[in-house]
């Protein structure tokens, strides 16, 4: 039998959590500056919204205060909105200019 272990994050130093955190939103803060597909700058964007939540939820755990954890719900159901969003948009500007290229956006001023 599989024994499950619960693990304890206040046996475990935060600063792994807030390293990750830093590699996560940095490799999104670079995919957005760098990348010019819409698609992939959405993905950065999650990544960031996610490298957040990885923070929100360690320090949460690490106070033993439960707040943190409420606002991480509230921010995956934002970031579901906006995926929803984003690609509803996507899908608009694809079937306009046949590309998802973003310096492309230019043509649909006027």
């Amino acid at each position: 039998m599989i024994a499950l272990e619960v693990i304890d994050i206040t046996s475990n130093p935060v600063n792994k959590y807030v390293y990750l955190s830093i590699i996560l939103f940095a490799i999104g803060v670079m995919g957005v500056l760098m990348r010019r597909n819409a698609i992939i700058i959405l993905m950065c964007v999650e990544l960031m919204l996610n490298a957040a939540n990885l923070l929100l939820v360690a320090f949460s755990a690490y106070t033993g205060n439960v707040e943190g954890q409420m606002v991480v719900f509230f921010v995956i159901v934002v970031a579901a909105a906006e995926v929803a969003v984003g690609l509803a948009l996507l899908i608009s500007i694809y079937r306009n200019i046949s590309s998802t290229d973003i310096n492309l956006l230019n043509r649909m001023k006027g």
